[in-house]
């Protein structure tokens, strides 16, 4: 008989009881429990309900008082489940009573009228409250930011975690400049592609003097800025040793990712290192212009990032937006994720954390939008080409024969070609991911070849070799063809009398001296029936004769209308290329 009753104290339901007697605290649905126990002669608690006494019977609620706004999918489940007679937009919240993994119990109302009660707010259901921003631009009157970009730039300064997912082309590194200037950061951390390390550093000489560094290897280098590829950050940052991490010592307090997109894959060993640095800074700015819901698990690791209300839980989020499933290989149970489902809600409930546009929705944008994308040329073989051009330039009779300084030149105009591809290929493959077609211009035939042979059977080509009917071909493929993503042209033979206006983004792997040859081959996707604006690109390597080249190019009208070779003469202009070279470089 004892035995028996010794068991029956044990239940979970008898200890709870004894607990509700003697409960003074401030829960007040525990206080509910209690005045029911007392008040109703055959009371009982659940099993549930006991579970809860016991688990939060010690803890103190968080009073809040206020009115919080909430999204619109537990608004319409509120509305229908209590049927109510409109939809909440907002909830009261007296107390936090308890916070679980997914939600809050709150003691609170979804309406003026009513009487305070408990209830469960799902986490992911919590809209957060937009500052209100106000930015005097006339401080950036040396290069003001355009209007889009102004939304961008209050999108950021007004949330400490943010993506800004617009459209290659939209200037997104204007944009977060600026707001990290508007925060007043102190220190930024900038992680990136290394093709875009020089590209940052300038766009932030046009804002500030404040230091910036760029860090190579493995010689790091203290700045208000420091930049920092994607490759290195192992170099100065170990998981497993965070007391003696060089990054995390900086005491970094804004981190902005560049290309995103690039840290997706949560098991990825970047990822984890970006992740780990990120949790450690208060303020994470996230840029991407590749679309992050074509397979939702691809952007969970982003939305944790900023904190996203839907990415408090995996499991919730792979079941909901990823058709996530579990099945059983061997003796193992392994998850399912690359489905999609319920998009259109995805994209609602991430709207306050995210600002995604496309360059056909922004009005104050130019139909074509050329970008210089800066780089730095590490060669021994052009070192060794532009001194042999220097030593025949200075001792050589011949060298007063402008047709033989373009000669000389050729072999180190082709290295650095060939030098540019992958570069080339991370701004066309940036384009494809966001599923845009490309046309890449080169002047050479063996960096043509390369291209060809990265991009097989995705891509069609355009040389002097090609007969008219090949031409044609290739061209219609192009066009018509949606598993054809790239067209390789040489600078003079596709340059000319052909429509490629199904690419959005074209790039130039390599500069050409006439001016005109890049009017005209711009022109090729910028044609009548181009119903989106273009992007150029032109990666540039500025430490080297492409750099005087392009200077030459773009200095006789604003920069990016003079790339067009606008009324120039081509002749001058290639005489004023060679004169620039041989006064700077010897």
């Amino acid at each position: 008989m004892g035995e028996t009753s010794s068991k029956t104290q044990n239940l979970p339901e008898v200890k709870a009881m004894s607990i509700l007697d003697t409960y003074e605290g401030s829960n007040n649905y525990i206080l509910k429990l209690k005045k029911s126990s007392k008040n109703q002669k055959n009371f009982k608690i659940s099993k549930n309900q006991a579970t809860y006494i016991l688990e939060n019977h010690d803890k103190t609620p968080k009073v809040a008082r206020k009115w919080v706004d909430i999204d619109f999918y537990f608004s319409e489940k509120i509305f229908l489940d209590k049927l109510l007679s409109e939809p909440p937009k907002q909830v009261y919240i007296e107390k936090l009573l308890v916070e679980g993994d997914k939600a809050f119990h709150v003691w609170g109302k979804f309406f003026e009228s009513e009487d305070l009660h408990d209830f469960y707010l799902p986490k992911a259901s919590l809209l957060k409250k937009q500052k209100e921003v106000k930015i005097d631009y006339d401080k950036y009157s040396v290069r003001p930011p355009m209007e889009h970009q102004k939304i961008a730039i209050e999108k950021l300064v007004s949330n400490d975690k943010f993506i800004l997912a617009d459209d290659m082309g939209l200037g997104k590194t204007t944009s977060t400049v600026i707001a990290s200037l508007e925060v007043e950061s102190k220190k930024v951390l900038i992680i990136c592609p290394a093709s875009l390390k020089i590209n940052w550093y300038r766009e932030i000489k046009n804002y500030t003097d404040k230091t910036i560094s760029i860090v190579e290897g493995k010689r790091w280098e203290s700045a208000d800025y420091v930049i920092v590829n994607y490759d290195i950050i192992k170099n100065f940052h170990d998981e497993s040793n965070r007391e003696n991490s060089t990054i995390l010592k900086e005491n970094f307090d804004l981190v902005i990712i560049d290309e995103a997109h690039y840290i997706q894959n949560k098991k990825a060993a970047r990822t984890k290192l970006c992740n780990d640095v990120a949790e450690k800074i208060g303020r994470v700015w996230l840029l991407t212009g590749t679309p992050l819901t074509s397979r939702p698990i691809n952007y969970f690791n982003l939305l944790e990032l900023v904190d996203s209300s839907v990415a408090q839980n995996w499991m919730a989020y792979v079941r909901r937006y990823c058709n996530g499933f579990q099945f059983r290989a061997g003796n193992r149970l392994i998850w399912n994720v690359n489905g999609a489902s319920n998009l259109e809600e995805l994209r609602e409930r991430t709207q306050p954390t995210i600002l995604r546009r496309l360059k056909e929705d922004i009005l104050d944008l130019p139909d074509k939008i050329r970008t210089p994308v800066y780089l730095n040329l590490q060669s021994n073989l052009y070192k060794s080409l532009m001194g042999e051009y220097y030593e025949w330039y200075r001792n050589s009779e011949e060298s007063k024969s402008l047709a033989l300084q373009f000669s000389k030149l050729m072999k180190v105009r082709q290295i650095i070609a060939q030098e540019k591809i992958q570069n080339t290929i991370e701004i066309a493959n940036s384009a494809i991911d966001q599923e845009k077609k490309v046309i890449i211009f080169t002047n050479f035939t063996d960096t043509l070849n390369q291209f060809v042979d990265y991009y097989k059977k995705d891509c069609v080509y355009l040389d002097g070799s090609c007969s008219k009917t090949k031409r044609q071909e290739a061209v219609d493929k192009f066009q018509n063809d949606e598993n054809v993503k790239v067209f390789v042209g040489n600078l003079k033979a596709a340059g000319v009398g052909i429509t490629l206006t199904a690419a959005e983004v074209v790039i130039m792997n390599d500069l050409s001296f006439v001016p005109s040859d890049h009017s005209q081959a711009e022109d090729r996707a910028y044609r009548i029936g181009q119903n989106n604006k273009v992007s150029v690109y032109y990666p540039i390597f500025e430490n080297t004769i492409e750099g005087a080249i392009y200077d030459i190019l773009t200095k006789k009208k604003d920069i990016f209308e003079t790339v067009m070779g606008d009324n120039v003469d081509d002749g001058s202009v290639a005489e004023e290329i060679l004169n620039l070279i041989t006064e700077h470089f010897s």
